[in-house]
């Protein structure tokens, strides 16, 4: 008797909100898997910014998508996301915004059983109570929340500590650089060139969001420190997290406009700390820590041969402490910023639920 042949896998139908930087990265990577495995894996059925949206249940071509929402009539609004990804089989949200309203979606989605797949780090690096709620809403919905992209851009990050710690490891500490643009300024600055002049050469190159204190302030480390830490198994609130901005009282109550001119302010405290580091034979590094139940992100002095004190442009660079790793830490290093690493981030954490939904 003959073994029944097997059923080809089902075909995930996919929502993508955020046709930015990122959501463009997504479609440019998804038009380049035409004719493989992957491809034949999801059927893209609706695209949405915040001005438009467009949906087709027979799937919508990658690459013509931007055109289409282009061209469709229909305002955007997140209640046609259930509706364009139907009521049965596998269905993923990617989430490729920096969305407050969108995150505040999370875990509705997920309740109703609908997977989401995100890089915005608003849904789990803020409050927590919206980071339990998640949690929950995955049980509720049988669902799963695909967070790579939030923390090093697709790095194997929160992947090593979560399966370090199934293993039965404890995690001890954390730190690391997690800021891909303070990256790039802290291993391009050799205090004779003014910072404020590295500043506006990362704005302009896309490192720094448009208005460069947001990265300069450390919120944005914030953020992914709190998810490192939840993942870790430390529950902390945002406002547990002590922060020390680099953006001094007067740049900071600056309209954005008006910032440009003021840059220079960086400059001399800057130029002061390098030098103290450099005469000690130390780097300076913005650095994110989690040790003993304690959370601080801010500019630090680091010896040349520490750990986190390497890396080149914009690598991320994240040391681990656990029972295996007590005395030597793990150290992942790679890319922690751009389009397309995020991109595949996000699509890898897509093609995981696919394969989970086939089991």
């Amino acid at each position: 008797m003959g073994l029944a042949p097997h059923a080809p896998p089902a075909v995930a139908r996919v929502a993508l909100l955020g046709t930015g930087t990122v959501g463009s990265a997504v479609l440019a990577r998804l038009a380049s898997w035409h004719g493989t495995t992957q491809a034949g894996r999801l059927s893209l059925v609706h695209v949405a910014n915040t001005r438009q949206s467009a949906s087709d249940r027979a799937g919508l071509l990658p690459g013509d998508a931007v055109q289409r929402l282009a061209l469709a009539p229909q305002h955007s609004a997140l209640e046609q996301v259930e509706a364009a990804l139907g009521n049965e089989g596998a269905r993923i949200v990617i989430d490729a915004t920096a969305s407050e309203a969108v995150a505040d979606r999370h875990a509705h989605w997920l309740a109703r059983g609908l997977h989401v797949v995100t890089a915005c780090k608003i849904g789990q690096g803020t409050s927590l109570s919206r980071w339990r709620a998640i949690r929950a809403a995955t049980l509720a919905g049988d669902t799963r929340y695909g967070d790579s992209a939030t923390v090093g851009a697709g790095l194997p990050l929160l992947r090593s500590l979560r399966e370090l710690q199934s293993g039965g490891d404890r995690i001890h500490a954390i730190a690391g650089v997690l800021s891909g643009s303070l990256a790039w300024l802290f291993n391009q600055y050799d205090g004779m060139r003014p910072f404020s002049a590295l500043v506006r050469q990362a704005r302009d190159a896309g490192y720094t969001e448009p208005d460069p204190r947001d990265d300069l302030s450390g919120e944005d480390v914030r953020r992914k420190l709190l998810i490192l830490a939840r993942s870790a198994g430390v529950e902390l609130d945002a406002g547990d997290v002590e922060v020390t901005s680099l953006v001094p009282p007067e740049l900071a109550i600056l309209s954005r406009d008006s910032l440009d001119g003021a840059l220079p302010a960086l400059d001399a405290p800057l130029r002061r700390r390098f030098a103290e580091a450099y005469k000690r034979g130390e780097r300076l590094r913005f650095i994110a820590r989690l040790q003993d139940g304690r959370a601080r992100v801010g500019l630090e002095a680091l010896p040349f041969d520490h750990p986190l004190a390497g890396g080149a442009g914009t690598d991320n660079r994240v040391a681990i402490w656990s029972d295996r790793y007590r005395t030597q830490p793990l150290v992942i290093q790679g890319p922690g910023a751009g389009a397309e690493v995020t991109a595949a981030g996000l699509l890898d954490d897509v093609l995981k639920i696919c394969r989970a939904t086939d089991e």
